[in-house]
């Protein structure tokens, strides 16, 4: 191993910083669509400082300027790779709104404006690298690549396309959270291993023209095929899915019309004395010094603490699991504590953190024992239909971790601002009783998603019932506690399943709860999602049966003014969709109507 580099309060960005560290070259440079803030949250960040924890010198290209040629040679040429991501985002879902509009703001650019991320960012800025460093490996990861590593649906240009490795100029993906496989990586470059002699890392993609030294593969059917019947996509979905563990997934196959793209078995998870590594590193916790503007994303998660990572909800159009995998991976309660002792010694921080969790925040130390030695089950969901009897119920663990972060000195409160899965809660009533007590900033977020079972149950979300009794038992603690605290509830308009009936079902649900939704997530099928699969295919995988799906532009608006039927801009819609529906006796005065016969003073033509 060469000789470790003194660790930098920032990595370099320009030549004039790596002169100021002695260096004369990168041993990798990383290109990203996010601008640079050296803090854990954002992934770019944190591979850069798990490399450079590995002994390499590692340089940071944030948001090059695709335009200008200069921009991916300012670092010059690196020893040994590039790495590519579209930072922390999908650049399409970045750039675009559910119906295709372009979005004008990204909370990862400076001023939270938008443009500084191409379309299909990945591919971009491999063919940019490629114009002057020729023969450079280049490694892809992060979401935009990981979810593309096969033949996916690409709702922007409504059609199948290839593996983002066959359409970019790539050596390699490195998906998932990738901290291993690029380690293992650089440690061959660094022997002196050609990129194509690289081809028995866990967690990793490559092309090759044969496969005849491959054993105990599953080959999934061809890229022609998928892209031009339906139900071969679905079912080499399911397929492609069900291989996705690191105990006992197999290596994939997929042949495309120019290269075959290998899938190397997902990595290992990471153990308790790894993650605390990784997030106890050096991290400045800021915006890099050039920028001028806010980045925003940076305010919203400063103050906040990763426990864990890794999902077991299992959710249909949620890319987690299949990004960071089903088996949680925590942190020790030590380390989690030390970060908030940090925390306390920052200017800016007046007491309060804002959130300790994951991409759910009661699921740290969670899980089932046999995941360790025999994976994820394949024929059965740890919450969904029901939870698994095997899986671990109480949260002992998360409510002494977030009693000792509220004891470290100079912390007031702690709250969960990442939300919380309300029928893993209802197992437990004393974890409910302390978050209500302790850990609510006056709001929780919660997701039913839906109301309709014919939608939950596509969504692999529990019923509507069991979403009930969490209102019901969530407001009797805060009744019993003396606090007024509310939910902020979670739908998603337009999914597959979701007929107009259904639609308005939602509306009549959230008339009589109470609620007026200020914000409406319209679905978006993403890469390597069931339900993405289920709005290309029409067909649902692991029943076998066909699903109807809302793809109009009319039908989909109509559904999201169903949800915000109280805003007078939605009035047209809303009686558009009941009429469509044969639903008039909701249009009216009385109390059960959702809009009045006229229009409300107020309203604007859209």
């Amino acid at each position: 191993m060469m000789k470790k580099p003194r660790r930098c309060k920032f990595l370099p960005v320009s030549r004039e910083e790596m002169n100021a560290l002695g260096w004369d070259e990168c041993d990798i440079v990383l290109i990203s669509g996010d601008a640079y803030v050296d803090h854990p949250s954002f992934g770019v960040a944190m591979i850069g400082r798990v490399l450079e924890d590995a002994g390499y010198k590692v340089g940071i290209i944030p948001q090059p300027d695709i335009k200008d040629k200069s921009s991916f040679t300012i670092l010059g040429e690196p020893r040994f790779c590039f790495g590519v991501s579209s930072g922390n985002v999908d650049s399409m879902v970045s750039n675009y709104t559910a119906n295709r509009r372009i979005r004008s703001e990204d909370d990862y650019s400076p001023g939270g404006r938008g443009g500084k991320r191409p379309d299909r960012a990945v591919t971009v800025y491999c063919n940019k690298i490629r114009e002057t460093y020729k023969e450079k490996p280049i490694i892809i990861g992060g979401i935009e690549a990981s979810l593309r590593r096969f033949a996916h649906y690409d709702y922007w240009d409504d059609r199948v396309r290839q593996s983002i490795l066959a359409d970019a100029p790539a050596s390699m993906i490195a998906y998932g959270m990738a901290e291993k496989p690029m380690i293992e990586i650089m440690k061959g470059l660094e022997k002196g291993d050609d990129i194509s002699e690289l081809t028995n890392i866990r967690g990793t993609v490559y092309k090759t023209r044969e496969i005849s030294r491959l054993e105990d593969y599953v080959e999934l059917p061809d890229y022609n095929e998928v892209s031009k019947n339906k139900i071969s996509f679905a079912n080499s979905f399911k397929t492609y899915s069900d291989e996705q563990d690191p105990i006992h997934g197999k290596t994939l196959v997929q042949r495309h019309p120019k290269t075959i793209i290998v899938q190397n078995t997902p990595s290992y998870p990471l153990t308790t004395e790894e993650m605390d590594n990784i997030y106890e590193l050096p991290y400045a916790r800021k915006q890099h010094p050039s920028y001028k503007e806010e980045i925003p994303a940076l305010r919203t998660t400063l103050f906040s603490i990763t426990s864990h990572r890794g999902c077991f909800g299992g959710c249909s159009f949620c890319a987690i699991a299949n990004h960071q995998g089903r088996i949680i991976q925590s942190r020790s309660k030590g380390s989690i504590i030390n970060e908030a002792k940090l925390l306390t010694k920052m200017p800016e921080f007046k007491g309060v953190i804002t959130d300790v969790g994951g991409p759910t925040a009661d699921m740290y130390m969670m899980g089932c024992a046999k995941q360790a030695t025999q994976g994820t089950c394949k024929d059965r969901m740890c919450l969904y239909p029901e939870p698994c009897p095997n899986l671990k119920r109480d949260h002992e663990h998360i409510v002494q971790l977030l009693k000792a972060v509220k004891s470290v000195p100079g912390v007031k409160k702690v709250f969960i601002g990442s939300g919380i899965r309300y029928d893993l809660a209802m197992l437990d009533e004393s974890y409910l009783y302390e978050i209500c007590k302790n850990n609510i900033s006056g709001q929780l977020k919660v997701a039913p998603e839906h109301v309709s079972k014919e939608v939950t149950d596509l969504m692999c979300k529990p019923s509507i019932e069991r979403y009930r009794q969490f209102v019901e038992k969530y407001r009797e603690l805060n009744k019993k506690l003396g606090k007024e605290q509310y939910i902020i509830p979670y739908f998603i308009s337009g999914h597959p399943g979701a007929t107009l009936e259904c639609a308005i079902e939602l509306a009549e649900y959230v008339r009589d709860m109470g609620y007026y939704i200020e914000q409406v997530q319209d679905f978006t099928p993403t890469p390597s999602t069931l339900s993405g699969c289920m709005y290309h295919t029409e067909y649902n995988p692991y029943t076998g049966k066909k699903v109807y799906v809302p793809k109009s532009k009319e039908e989909r608006r109509m559904q999201r003014a169903l949800l915000q039927y109280k805003n007078p801009d939605n009035y047209d819609l809303v009686k558009e969709a009941l009429m469509k529906a044969g639903r008039k006796d909701l249009i009216g005065n009385s109390e059960k109507c959702l809009i009045p016969r006229s229009r409300p003073l107020g309203y604007r033509r859209k």
